[in-house]
């Protein structure tokens, strides 16, 4: 693959790349209407494949937060198209790699030295590149290591990044001026701190120290001496990427071993830590041959504070669900309803989330639960699907819900898409043992 010397990382550079990026984009609009006056029967596949193609090729280049973006939307499997999700997939580890000089250069600002005298040995191509960091693989003192290095400038760049997308994702999701900061704080809070790799070492351990007891889980130590700002080095860990196993294992005792044990890490994490690993992607998780599971990064971690969490977890409890008055009551304590709606907005958003939660709680409600069941998700993509079709929800303020949903749901969307992946069916409160 070929590799990257430079990163643009000024605004105005960035803001060029995104600008040549949205005219590709609208050339293939044009193509696409008028292919379509030709023939009606054109469908718009053709459209999503070459959009998909370009937006993706656009942010590769640019990494950071704007990569970030595609990698998180890949597991949005029930609502983007699926060239969008098969392109953007790649961001979770198949981007073009840095080069060997410019790697060289990122040791010496942070080390004084380079890696070739900091290693026994260092292989100066990378072995996955992502979208904040790339991962090379090392010797030292006869371990086998793996070393992240974070793309220069990148976290630099996150605020105007953001700044730019900003007025696209308040229209795509229909959120209102009137405090939308809220959201968009809270991401760009997240991503600074994926961009500290201090913090993620000393995440990485104290949550490696409190799952210790999980049967079948594997972490890598991490290495602070080898390990700055900008780098950090582990243990190189043996295994296939957790999609890479979902694609070839025909094995259902193995895929529900991978899965139990994937359940009750974010369980205990979410439950017992009230921190949680909050970025569940393929690309963060290694499974080895003897199907016990891997993490390995743990740069996106959200804590969970109370006020958010008990009202949360109580409408996954169909009696509360069900109760017209506990119910409100839930929807005010979690900023879903405000005392300044209209009657109208209170009945459509009571209607809206009452729909939404009876479904996606649905797991929780029994012992165990098929996380390979085609209704459960299939009816879960109808609903993404009416919704973003509904003519009555663009006339009301987007603007619901407290900032912890933003990566809450995210972390439960994800979980839900690898739990469908692996096919497997899990004991629901089994995590409760290593309490």
């Amino acid at each position: 693959m070929k590799t990257i010397d430079k990163i643009p990382t000024n605004k105005i550079q960035r803001a060029s790349k995104l600008m040549t990026t949205g005219v590709k984009v609208g050339g293939n609009y044009l193509k696409y209407y008028g292919k379509k006056i030709v023939n009606s029967e054109t469908t718009r596949d053709e459209l999503n494949e070459s959009n998909a193609e370009d937006i993706y090729d656009g942010l590769k280049n640019l990494k950071g937060s704007a990569l970030k973006v595609a990698q998180m939307l890949s597991m949005e499997k029930n609502i983007m198209p699926k060239a969008y999700v098969e392109k953007f997939s790649l961001a979770q580890f198949q981007v073009p790699p840095l080069s060997a000089a410019l790697v060289r250069k990122t040791f010496k600002k942070y080390f004084g030295d380079t890696p070739e005298s900091l290693f026994d040995t260092f292989n100066a191509e990378s072995v996955a590149a992502a979208s904040i960091g790339q991962v090379h693989k090392a010797t030292k003192d006869g371990k086998n290591l793996a070393v992240k290095i974070q793309y220069p400038g990148i976290a630099e760049s996150i605020s105007s990044d953001l700044a730019m997308v900003k007025p696209v994702a308040m229209k795509m999701f229909n959120i209102k001026g009137k405090d939308s900061d809220k959201y968009f704080r809270e991401v760009e809070d997240k991503l600074l701190e994926e961009t500290d790799y201090m913090l993620e070492v000393e995440q990485s351990k104290e949550i490696t120290e409190a799952c210790k007891d999980i049967p079948n889980l594997r972490f890598p130590k991490y290495y602070e001496e080898l390990s700055g700002e900008r780098i950090i080095t582990m243990d190189w860990m043996m295994g296939k990427h957790l999609s890479e196993f979902t694609k070839t294992n025909t094995d259902k005792v193995k895929a529900d071993k991978v899965g139990q044990t994937l359940w009750d890490f974010y369980m205990f994490q979410m439950h017992e830590l009230k921190r949680v690993h909050a970025d569940p992607h393929p690309g963060n998780f290694l499974v080895d041959e003897d199907s016990n599971l891997i993490a390995i990064d743990f740069g996106c971690v959200k804590t969970v504070p109370d006020e958010f969490y008990v009202p949360y977890f109580e409408l996954a409890k169909p009696e509360n669900i069900n109760n017209p008055e506990v119910f409100l009551e839930k929807m005010y304590a979690l900023e879903i309803l405000k005392k300044e709606d209209s009657p109208e907005e209170t009945k459509f958003f009571s209607e809206l989330f009452f729909e939404m939660l009876s479904l996606f709680t649905k797991p929780f409600h029994s012992e165990t639960f098929d996380f390979s069941d085609e209704e459960f998700f299939g009816k879960i993509a109808e609903l993404s699907n009416k919704y973003s079709k509904d003519t009555e929800i663009r006339k009301m303020n987007g603007n619901r819900g407290s900032k912890h949903f933003l990566y809450i749901n995210r972390t439960f969307f994800g979980l839900y898409n690898l739990m469908n992946d692996l096919g497997a069916k899990v004991s629901m409160d089994n995590y409760k043992k290593y309490v």
